[in-house]
This record gives structure tokens, sequence and C-alpha cells, in this order.
């Protein structure tokens, strides 16, 4: 019989969430958009229609997180809502075309954030141990083909996304089954999740035990105190390896 070798040093865990943490999401949709209105002659003011479209974004996605629509269906309707508001009214084919045709603006926008490889590398100097992963609400296909088409896959050993493992943020489950992948074979030590959204990705994470970072690029004011909610509070990436090195390093 042949003994089983201990596992090695604990290493940290840093976890992100995808879209407006690291991928520049609302600018690539507001890029996206205007060039799809102005393919189709919509009129109206851009950042009021930008507005609006996100607030469709909201809505029919969660349906979809849900489970009250399709990952398709959500699309489908949020097109369509959009559409009505610009006096154009769609059957669900021409629906799906709709999107379609805005998701190529969309895809063709994507892009990082300025601070995101800047902030990964010096993750990677301050804590040479750490493995890093992502944990997503979304399908797991689109969301690789974002990390591929920005360029960095590789630099994530894990991708957890919600289509894939039936659960979604803030479900603490999602994280634990995102450390449960991590820790298959290997020790782990402590591990930490950045997101942007206060309530899902931070809070979240931090009910479900690890370090919540919440990225509040905007300076919204509007959540709860973090110093009252066991999360921590960022303007910027670049504020991450100052943050962590001492939390994680073993």
């Amino acid at each position: 019989m042949t003994a089983t070798a201990p596992p090695g040093p604990a290493a940290p865990v840093i976890l992100f969430d995808l879209d407006d943490t690291l991928m520049a999401h609302r600018a690539a949709v507001t890029a996206g958009l205007a060039l799809h209105m102005r393919d189709l002659a919509y009129g109206g003011d851009s950042a009021a229609a930008s507005d609006h479209w996100h607030d469709l974004e909201g809505e029919h996605y969660h349906s979809y997180l849900a489970g009250r629509l399709t990952f398709e269906g959500q699309r489908r309707a949020r097109a369509r809502d959009f559409a009505i508001a610009h006096g154009e009214e769609l059957d669900d084919l021409a629906a799906g075309a709709w999107f379609d045709r805005y998701f190529e603006r969309y895809r063709a926008s994507w892009s990082l954030h300025d601070d995101a490889v800047p902030a990964l590398d010096a993750l990677v100097r301050s804590l040479p141990d750490a493995r890093f992963g992502i944990i997503t609400n979304g399908e797991l296909d689109f969301q690789l083909a974002k990390l591929e088409r920005l360029g960095i896959r590789d630099r994530f050993e894990h991708v957890i996304a919600s289509g894939d493992v039936g659960v979604t943020k803030p479900d603490p489950e999602i994280f634990r089954i995102a450390l449960e992948r991590f820790g298959l074979g290997t020790a782990i030590g402590r591990a930490a999740y950045i997101g942007d959204r206060f309530a899902t990705d931070a809070v979240g994470a931090a009910e479900a035990g690890l370090i919540g970072v919440w990225l509040n690029r905007t300076g919204d004011d509007s959540a709860p105190d973090p110093k009252t909610s066991a999360v921590l509070e960022i303007s910027s990436l670049a504020e991450l390896p100052g943050l962590l090195a001492p939390l994680l390093a073993g």
C-alpha cells in the first residue's frame, strides 16, 4: 500500500468577479449600444438610453438567474422592451436577431479596466504562492470567451460560473464550491473575493467565510458602512496588493 503524500503548504486563494471588476462591462455596453442605435436610426439621448438598457439588463438577467427565463429568453426580453421604447415592435425571432446584432457591437467593445492587469501582476509579486480564480454569475462558455478574448484566461486556475454549478451569488454555496475545487488534493489557506457589487459579491463572500472586498469604483455611498458588515472597501484594484498581502500571507 502506498502512503498518501502530505499536502504542501497552504496557499492563499484570491477570487474575482468578472464584469465591472476586471472587465469594463458597463463601458462596453454603452459603446456597443450607441453603435447599434446608430445602425437602427434610433433617436434619443444616448446616456438615457444606456441607463434604460442597464435597467433592463438588471431586470431580465435576474429573471434568468432566478430560473424564470432562459439565457436566450432574457436576451430577447431585453431587446424587445428596449425596441418598444423606441417605437419598434419585435416578435420573438426578430428580438433574437436584434440582440445578436447588438451583441456583435458589444463584443467588439470588450476591454479590461486599466487597473486589472497591473493589480494581478502586483498580487503575484506580493503573494507569489497565491492561486487565482473567477466566480461569476452567467454561462460558463460565455464568461470563458470573455477571458480568452481579454487575454487573461491563463491567469486563473478555476472559473466557476453559476450556469455551470446551478447556484448564483450571493448564495454562500457558490463560494464554497469554488474553494472545494481549489482544495482538491492540495491545502489552501485564507481566501478573498473581490467584486463590484456590495451585497452580491462582498457580503456574499463574507457570509461564506471569505474576506469580502467591495470594489467601489464609483464612490457609491448607498450601501451600508462596510466597517459594520465584515466587508473591506477599495476604490481601485491598485489597492488590492497592499490590502491583501498582510491578510493572506502565510
